[in-house]
């Protein structure tokens, strides 16, 4: 299991077209891919899930991820999380 805190980066947080960029890497992997923050838990392979959270910019989560190909899936998920989601700001 790999677990590292990330920081969302892009201007407008983590809204529907960053979620949905999300959710196409994580379905990429097998691996168990989940957001957590406080108490909640959030299936990165969920549009739904993950655009509930209504994370704004500078918000923290940690990124959980368990499977064969973790390291590949969080270092995919990271990449994205970094480069804003691919948003020019």
């Amino acid at each position: 299991m790999v677990r590292q805190q990330i920081v969302i980066k892009n201007k407008f947080g983590l809204h529907t077209r960053a979620a949905a960029r999300l959710v196409d890497i994580a379905k990429k992997f097998q691996s168990k891919i989940e957001l957590v923050c406080h108490d909640r838990n959030v299936d990165c392979k969920s549009i739904m899930s993950v655009i509930t959270l209504g994370a704004q910019q500078g918000a923290t989560f940690n990124l959980v991820v368990s499977g064969d190909d973790e390291s590949e899936a969080t270092q995919a998920i990271t990449q994205l999380i970094d480069d804003k989601f691919g948003e020019k700001e």
